[in-house]
């Protein structure tokens, strides 16, 4: 097996880590870097004997996971969010990787889920990297987001990872309201126009995306077929878009 690390971000991750970290036992070090929880994180996480625990105080995504990536010491580092939950034929795929010495990192399927239940189709990402070589990899702010830079070969790993959060509606409720002021400062900012998606032009408008949203989850992804879950991701989707556009109104920018 190729020399691995796992990196892990938490910030009161009570109800997913244990979920995460039981689908890592196969890896041989697993860090995770937390910012504050006052949940039972801590206490989930140190049951697990291959888990080393750190606390950092948050500033921004990329300094954090820079900093997780560098305390791994690892050739390789899987970095993963709390609520990510390898499949069983992904966690066969990387222990069995032989990388050449071109590849930088590898890219893997994300298949989104409500209370464990996979979607057919949803409104983030499809897929994306998450393991990498690294003294090729750095994380970078942009905008309200970050994304990773690594070298110029990738690959993609054929199986799949679950994102599978299972917080408590208060929980997500205080993420998707820090989230929609990031959004906001980030359409209204300086230098706006920066990496804009369609989505961050409609959401400018400020009444538009809560009614497009859901809708478009519902009948173009086709998650109404999904039943009682489907149901549930596009109402969330229409409260984290009516926070954003409530954020637009209280500041005044639409």
């Amino acid at each position: 097996m190729i020399d691995l690390a796992a990196v892990v971000l938490t910030k009161d991750e009570e109800a997913n880590i244990g979920r995460c970290l039981e689908k890592l036992r196969w890896v041989p070090k697993v860090l995770v870097l937390d910012s504050g929880s006052t949940d039972g994180t801590e206490r989930i996480a140190k049951s697990f004997p291959n888990v080393t625990w750190a606390v950092r105080k948050f500033d921004t995504h990329a300094t954090q996971w820079n900093h997780a990536c560098d305390m791994a010491k690892s050739e390789w580092v899987l970095c993963l969010d709390a609520d990510y939950i390898l499949s069983e034929g992904l966690i066969e795929e990387i222990s069995q990787l032989r990388p050449g010495p071109e590849v930088c990192s590898y890219t893997a399927r994300f298949v989104y889920c409500i209370d464990g239940k996979p979607l057919r189709g949803t409104l983030y990402r499809r897929g994306g990297p998450i393991l990498y070589r690294r003294e090729k990899c750095r994380y970078v702010d942009l905008g309200h987001g970050h994304a990773a830079r690594v070298g110029t070969k990738t690959a993609a790993l054929s199986n799949i990872v679950y994102h599978d959060d299972r917080k408590s509606m208060e929980r997500w409720m205080a993420n998707q309201r820090e989230y929609a002021r990031r959004e906001v400062e980030f359409l209204f900012g300086p230098k706006p126009s920066e990496g804009w998606s369609l989505a961050d032009r409609l959401r400018r408008l400020g009444w538009l995306m809560p009614v497009i949203a859901p809708l478009f989850a519902l009948f173009v992804k086709g998650v109404v077929l999904d039943g009682r879950a489907g149901i549930e991701y596009a109402r969330q989707r229409w409260i984290a878009e009516k926070l954003i556009s409530e954020e637009i109104r209280r500041r005044g920018c639409s």
